[in-house]
């Protein structure tokens, strides 16, 4: 209840600052307004911290990086001046800019960059730098690189780490952040509000708007508030897409924000260390896996559970620069998957509906987040469509913490969806069976190994990208329905908002999984529409 008010109280005072109506027309909006007030994601539970991972996920809106990729998804400078790789690989070395300074009006130099790099690989969190030998600084400009080994993704970690000042980082830095990028930090109310504004300092084309309020609201709450005529921008879930909000306008953003399903791939009876059970009698059957992944109609699941908002997906990269085509499979095909468990031994002996192989029912749990509608949905979904086919499948919905422990034996529906490659090798390559949340059934190829292994190892994108498209397929071996199938991706969602009207916020690049604000990733671009 408290929330509830502080909230209502959130709101109007919003209105009565930006002198807002109850119901704004889009022929009065203000072009000369310089202020924003948007709900555009959760709140960050970690803070604004780059080396702990803030950013990763899209805008660290505070801080810059090295490079950055550009809404081509090219990779383009921005501290960078320009960067050079060694023949093997093994060392990257960076010019910067000479005109940065952080907010705090200090100059931003090469021994921030290490002193960044050096923390960020200390903290032990989701940014993983153990690749990294070394970080030095050559002069104030130029800093250099020492991997232990060639890793073609290092360039995404140059384009995603933001940099932190070494003379302004403490232990509550990730509070109050300090940094070079477009918004400086003004003041954080946990659970209701973030406001920032303009860095005067920044080096980039300036931002038009000078000061935007973010508003930590529900799904409900936001879409109240922005048919209250309160945000700017609100996101929203599909099932608040067709509902027409009085000087606002839908913007569907294509994203790589996927959702499918993981098979645990190996026979079951061997643990984990921590004693949990590894494998699954039914899934680690290649036929039911194809056989899943076949008579799944992602056009449906599209379209019924998301309102339409997405795409059928079928990596966990579809649309990326290293996604291969070539693995869309003809799906919603019901006589192919039969044939294809019949081909397998799969038959349906005592006539119950269930098929069967020797002693084993092909019945199995799909296990989904306990409160993910989406999810759950997906769920319910599959499992009404595989009956057809003689598959059983029973769904549950548990905590992430229940998860963590059923998912090397249990199939589990998953998101992903990442601006980097280096996604696809930890889910995929056997050295990560078992590791966090990546290889979680246990998936192992040789063949597959070799590829993910040559292009991470690779001192050339474009040749990395062939060897990660092979990876996939390769015409005959790969992880994705065409080959060994230990996964059946579903749906890519679209990342909805609500924008007011006149409001260019230019053009998005992909989202990558939403867990940040790659919406603010151009905000320089953004501006009224005369």
């Amino acid at each position: 209840m408290f929330k509830k008010v502080v909230i209502s109280i959130l709101i109007c005072s919003t209105l009565a600052f930006s002198g807002c109506s109850g119901n704004k027309e889009t022929s009065k909006v203000d072009v000369k307004r310089t202020e924003l007030t948007m709900a555009i994601s959760s709140e960050p539970d970690g803070g604004f911290d780059p080396t702990t991972g803030w950013g990763r996920y899209g805008s660290p809106l505070f801080q810059s990086t090295i490079l950055k990729r550009d809404s081509d998804m090219k990779i383009v400078n921005d501290l960078a001046t320009e960067y050079t790789v060694s023949s093997d690989g093994l060392v990257w070395t960076v010019k910067i800019r000479k005109d940065i300074k952080f907010s705090d009006g200090k100059p931003l130099t090469a021994p921030d960059i290490v002193f960044t790099y050096e923390t960020t690989a200390k903290s032990s969190s989701v940014v993983d730098l153990s690749v990294m030998e070394k970080v030095e600084a050559i002069d104030n400009y130029t800093v250099r690189f020492t991997l232990k080994n060639p890793q073609s993704t290092f360039v995404n970690i140059l384009a995603n780490t933001g940099i932190v000042p070494k003379h302004a980082y403490g232990k509550d830095y990730s509070q109050k952040p300090v940094g070079s990028g477009p918004f400086k930090f003004v003041q954080w109310d946990k659970g209701q509000q973030l406001i920032v504004e303009a860095n005067p300092e920044y080096y980039g084309d300036k931002p038009f708007f000078k000061k935007i309020t973010f508003l930590y609201l529900s799904e409900e709450a936001a879409f109240a508030a922005a048919q209250s005529g309160t945000l700017d921008i609100a996101a929203i879930v599909p099932s608040y897409a067709s509902n027409k909000v009085s000087g606002m306008h839908l913007l569907a953003v294509d994203s790589v924000d996927n959702r499918g399903i993981m098979f645990p791939y190996v026979k079951p009876g061997k643990k984990t260390k921590d004693g949990y059970p590894i494998g699954n009698e039914v899934t680690s059957d290649i036929f039911i896996r194809k056989a899943i992944n076949t008579v799944v109609d992602r056009k449906a699941l599209v379209d019924g559970i998301l309102n339409g908002y997405g795409s059928p997906a079928y990596t966990v990269c579809d649309k990326m620069p290293w996604w291969n085509p070539e693995t869309v499979i003809e799906d919603a095909d019901s006589e192919e998957a039969k044939k294809i468990l019949s081909n397998g031994g799969w038959k349906d002996s005592d006539n119950d509906g269930i098929l069967d192989k020797g002693n084993i029912k092909a019945e199995f749990k799909l296990i989904y987040p306990s409160g993910d509608q989406t999810r759950q949905s997906l769920s319910i979904a599959v499992a009404d469509k595989v009956k057809d086919i003689g598959i059983k499948i029973n769904v549950e919905g548990k905590s992430w913490d229940d998860i963590k422990t059923q998912m090397y034996s249990n199939a589990i529906v998953f998101g992903w969806g990442s601006h980097d490659p280096i996604e696809m090798y930890n889910l995929y390559n056997s050295k990560y069976m078992g590791v966090d949340y990546f290889n979680s059934g246990h998936y192992s190829n040789s063949t597959v190994d070799g590829y993910l292994n040559k292009a991470i190892e690779s001192t050339d994108e474009t040749q990395a990208i062939e060897y990660w498209k092979k990876a996939q397929w390769d015409g005959k071996a790969g992880f994705t329905a065409k080959g060994d199938a230990p996964w059946a991706w579903l749906v890519n969602l679209h990342h909805l908002y609500l924008v007011r009207d006149n409001l260019n916020i230019g053009k998005q690049k992909i989202h990558p999984h939403g867990h940040g604000w790659p919406l603010t990733d151009n905000i320089e671009d953004w501006g009224w529409k005369e």
